[in-house]
């Protein structure tokens, strides 16, 4: 009887992996038919962006294309996110998959036919808005993805959740939103998401490649306000008062240290900055305050706490040295994007397979962060990054995101979209019921 039951199971395994593999040439085939449709979707998220929480047309579009899919699709989760549900015809797992959706407050300087003109109000100043970031194109390649494993419902060995998140850059002041708040309002539940998928486009990487790496890959990004508090006084007799641009200054350069002489930086990189400082009136007047506001980031959650409490002590002890207080506020912001290793491993196969061993290229982590990362706090999750350098560029001189000069090639989405669909197969094949 044991006998029988290897051999069944072995005919099981061996049919099952054909019918995949069947199933991934389909795929190859349709990503080819439908790429110049998701081109052309990105162009018009690319044309008409919007900012975070407010990615209303952008929502309509999304759905409006799930719907016409057949899929079950439910709006306004998290203030205006997308999601669909497709059931495959077969038990197995439910695997999600997500896409960010929202734009920046950049002015597009990139000579293109679909160049953004849309401007929009942030923080209280008008702006442009520009899809400085690449989430026109990850919309687009979602959406084809979706297109692609529709058709193939019937042979599907589970369900496919499409999560296309609004705020990915950070909810507008006194809002919640983005990926914490879709998990708050239950987008991994009903039914329960058992592993999740994600990718970014990276200007900096060739066309045709993926870039991967295990645990920590983006790194968790705290706020940091400093409040130095002195006494005003005359320009021209200091001794009068107590200084906090000076005191500001010195504790700039000691929080530098705590990075270069009191971080174990062989062990994970970390970053503090001060980006901003605000203080006096007059060239002749010494203030009585001095604001500094700035951003942390690390990738390892011991090594933030340790940051956080040199941060205090450096802060306050500088200031308190000088006769003035520094008051130290730290806002803790996205977590390390945690690539589950266990996860990792069993799903490097199918990157491998669709881009191509000399394609897959394990990378060092990043300091940028990515709120994708509340997804992977409930549940496995892996995310990786798509190459999308315009050919002939050279690394040096491609254009950074979050820059008016942002460009993406987009013979990159094809990938995008095999990638994404052969995660989906392969998951549901190892773990089907």
């Amino acid at each position: 009887m044991k006998r029988i039951l290897l051999c069944l199971l072995i005919v099981t395994s061996f049919t099952t992996a054909h019918a995949n593999e069947k199933l991934k040439k389909q795929i190859d085939l349709l990503a080819g038919t439908i790429e110049s449709k998701v081109i052309e979707w990105r162009r018009h998220f690319h044309q008409f962006p919007e900012l975070s929480n407010r990615e209303f047309k952008t929502a309509e579009k999304i759905a409006e294309h799930l719907r016409n899919l057949g899929l079950d699709v439910t709006t306004g989760i998290a203030h205006t996110g997308v999601v669909a549900l497709l059931k495959g015809a077969k038990p197995g797992p439910v695997v999600g998959l997500r896409a960010d959706i929202d734009a920046l407050p950049v002015t597009e300087r990139v000579d293109v036919p679909f160049a953004s003109e849309v401007r929009s109000t942030y923080d209280g100043h008008d702006v442009g808005v520009m899809h400085a970031c690449g989430h026109d194109a990850h919309i687009a390649i979602l959406m084809g993805v979706a297109e692609i494993l529709s058709s193939m419902k019937k042979d599907l060995p589970g369900s496919v959740k499409f999560i296309f998140q609004p705020a990915e850059e950070g909810a507008p002041q006194d809002e919640e939103g983005g990926a914490e708040l879709m998990v708050k309002e239950g987008v991994l539940e009903n039914p329960k998401v058992d592993a999740i998928f994600g990718l970014h486009v990276r200007s900096i990487g060739r066309v045709g490649t993926i870039s991967y790496r295990p645990q920590s890959i983006m790194a968790a990004v705290d706020g940091l306000r400093i409040t130095v508090k002195g006494k005003q006084t005359h320009g021209s007799t200091p001794w009068t008062g107590i200084d906090p641009i000076t005191v500001s200054a010195q504790i700039i350069i000691g929080l530098q240290t705590i990075i270069s002489r009191q971080t174990e930086l062989t062990e994970e990189a970390a970053v503090i900055t001060i980006g901003s400082i605000h203080g006096g009136v007059r060239s002749n007047i010494i203030p009585e305050q001095v604001e500094l506001i700035g951003t942390i980031r690390t990738l390892n959650t011991d090594m933030q706490d340790k940051i956080h409490e040199k941060i205090r002590l450096t802060a306050t002890k500088i200031a308190e040295s000088a006769g003035a207080v520094a008051d130290v506020r730290i806002t803790k912001g996205y977590p390390v994007t945690y690539n589950d290793p266990e996860l990792t491993e069993m799903m490097l196969p199918s990157l491998h397979q669709v881009a191509g061993d000399e394609n897959v290229k394990l990378v060092n982590a990043i300091t940028g962060a990515e709120d994708f990362s509340f997804f992977q706090k409930k549940i496995p999750g892996l995310y990786f990054f798509l190459g999308a350098m315009p050919k002939g560029t050279k690394t040096e001189d491609a254009p950074p995101h979050h820059s008016p000069d942002f460009y993406i090639d987009e013979s990159s989405f094809k990938l995008g979209i095999r990638a994404l669909s052969y995660l989906t197969l392969d998951y549901m094949q190892k773990h089907q019921k």
